[in-house]
């Protein structure tokens, strides 16, 4: 390799820090050490380093077009956020290009080398739930491409968030069912590398840990889909030390349990409290209709664009956590 084909990756690799960091230091950085600055400026003026003026063109002339990913669009929450999104978009003379993971952490990583290629301006985007590598997204970041994360946040990233109050609408349902008689309440979870599931689990946690109910791990359960509750809910219910209540980390979930509740005979909400989290089509459409916490995804979606929009316009290098409140929504499934 010749000396003006130094790259900012090559940097990084030689002085053993992230690309992200070389590319802070070369502008720099209030974020970066005065002394890494230094160090990264002497290696690339002794290696005769310059910069990709391609690619500084091609970044200056993005189009207006912003990349959503969505894990599953059949979920309601999700295409909530989006519609939210695509309202919050159009008023400002955005557009969107908008792709769907599947839950899936490659088909994610796909995703944004072809936001990539289509120059976007910024991405919003929720995680698929076996991603635990952010890799994709860092190059992102490296390029100027400011992201915002709503629902399933990374924070090992310093971007935008958007989140709703997981902790609080988790601890308000679980400390609900407590007051109206329940004292063996079971939490059915997602992937535990979350941020989502560890702010609703330890929401549940603290309700009983306020009330002095005790808590084992045979009342945490992996389970966030409408099939898997039905599979594992009838062997529970059927138990000696059977629960009394469920809290699910979604409506899919709770309808699934409700179900599974009507194969064994067992009354709801006479013997069993259910409550779910996120208030769509499922929870009103359930007989009786489920107790659940509203977690107004227009409004997370609304909040994500403009939380992308004041990046790309004025430019602040300063990164915050928006949080949307949520409320408890009680129907049939709880007393």
């Amino acid at each position: 390799m010749s000396k003006t084909q130094i790259t900012i990756k090559d940097i990084a690799r030689a002085l053993n820090v992230s690309p992200s960091t070389v590319s802070r230091a070369l502008k720099n950085s209030k974020d970066i050490s005065k002394e890494t600055c230094e160090l990264v400026h002497n290696y690339a003026r002794e290696h005769n380093y310059k910069p990709n003026a391609l690619a500084i063109n091609l970044r200056g002339n993005r189009s207006n077009t912003i990349g959503v990913i969505i894990p599953q669009l059949v979920h309601h929450f999700f295409s909530c956020v989006l519609s939210g999104i695509e309202q919050a978009a159009v008023k400002a003379g955005y557009n969107i290009l908008v792709a769907q993971s599947n839950e899936s952490y490659n088909q994610e990583v796909k995703i944004i080398h072809s936001f990539q290629e289509a120059r976007v301006c910024g991405v919003i985007a929720s995680l698929a739930k076996d991603t635990n590598r952010y890799d994709h997204y860092q190059e992102l970041l490296d390029e100027n491409i400011p992201i915002v994360f709503y629902d399933r946040i990374c924070t090992e990233l310093k971007t935008e968030r958007v989140v709703v109050d997981d902790y609080a609408g988790a601890f308000n349902a679980v400390e609900y069912m407590i007051q109206t008689g329940c004292r063996r309440i079971f939490f059915y979870g997602s992937a535990p590398h979350l941020e989502i599931t560890k702010n609703r689990r330890n929401g549940y946690l603290d309700a009983m840990k306020r009330y002095k109910i005790p808590v084992d791990e045979s009342m945490l359960k992996l389970c966030d889909t409408r099939e898997k509750a039905i599979a594992i809910t009838p062997d529970l219910l059927e138990s000696p030390n059977r629960p009394d209540g469920f809290f699910a980390i979604n409506d899919e979930t709770a309808s699934g349990i409700l179900f599974a509740c009507k194969l064994v005979g067992v009354k709801v909400p006479d013997e069993v409290s259910i409550c779910g989290f996120t208030d769509g089509a499922v929870a009103q459409s359930t007989d009786p209709k489920l107790t659940t916490i509203e977690q107004h995804g227009e409004e997370v979606g609304k909040c994500a664009f403009t939380a992308l929009q004041e990046k790309l316009e004025k430019d602040d290098n300063k990164n915050c956590n928006k949080i949307v409140r949520t409320n408890l929504v009680v129907r049939g499934t709880t007393k």
